[in-house]
C-alpha cells in the first residue's frame, strides 16, 4: 500500500532550511601537566580527527573549544572517561581569504545587534573560517540567509 502524502509535505524537504550551525567541544581540563595530552590521547585512538581548536584559560581551569569531525563521538568518548564536556552549536562562516573578510562578516552580524560571545578563525580548503558563538542564534541565521554570508555544516567537515 501507498502512504498519501499531501503536497505540502511532499515539499517539505526542500522548503527545510539547511542547518547553519556545527557542533564544537568545549572540554573543561584543568591548569595541570598531563589534563590536555590525555584528552587529546582519547580522541587519536579513537580516530577522530581535529580540525581546528583553541584554549581560553583562566588561573584553575581552561576552555578547550574542539572542531572534529565526529563531534558527537568524541562527546560520549570523553564523557565515558570522566571528562568535563559539552557541546555546543555554533556558526562557521565562510569567507575568502583576503584582509577585512571577517571585519566584513562580524560588521554584518553586529550592526544588526548580534553580538559575538567567542571567536576564533582558521583556514579550511584555501577559505577562510569564522568560528562563532553569538547572544541571537536565530537573529544570526536570519542575517546570514538574508546577506548571503557562506557557512559550513558538519558535512563540510566528515
Amino acid at each position: 500500500m501507498f502512504k498519501r502524502v499531501s503536497p505540502l509535505e511532499s515539499l517539505k524537504p526542500l522548503l527545510t532550511p539547511p542547518i547553519m550551525t556545527i557542533k564544537q567541544l568545549s572540554i573543561f581540563i584543568e591548569n595541570k601537566s598531563g589534563t590536555l595530552i590525555r584528552v587529546l590521547d582519547l580522541l587519536s585512538k579513537a580516530n577522530i580527527q581535529i580540525i581546528a581548536s583553541t584554549i581560553a584559560d583562566t588561573k584553575d581551569y581552561g576552555i578547550y573549544r574542539v572542531l572534529c569531525d565526529q563531534p558527537t563521538q568524541a562527546y560520549l568518548l570523553l564523557r565515558e572517561n570522566g571528562i568535563n564536556v559539552q557541546l555546543a552549536d555554533v556558526f562557521a562562516l565562510s569567507i575568502d581569504d583576503t584582509p577585512g573578510q571577517a571585519a566584513e562578516a562580524v560588521k554584518m552580524l553586529s550592526s544588526e545587534g548580534v553580538g559575538i560571545l567567542y571567536m576564533y578563525s582558521f583556514l579550511w580548503k584555501g577559505k577562510g573560517v569564522l568560528v562563532m558563538r553569538t547572544d541571537q542564534s536565530e537573529k544570526a541565521k536570519e542575517i546570514i540567509t538574508i546577506k548571503k554570508i557562506g557557512f559550513l555544516t558538519e558535512a563540510d567537515f566528515a
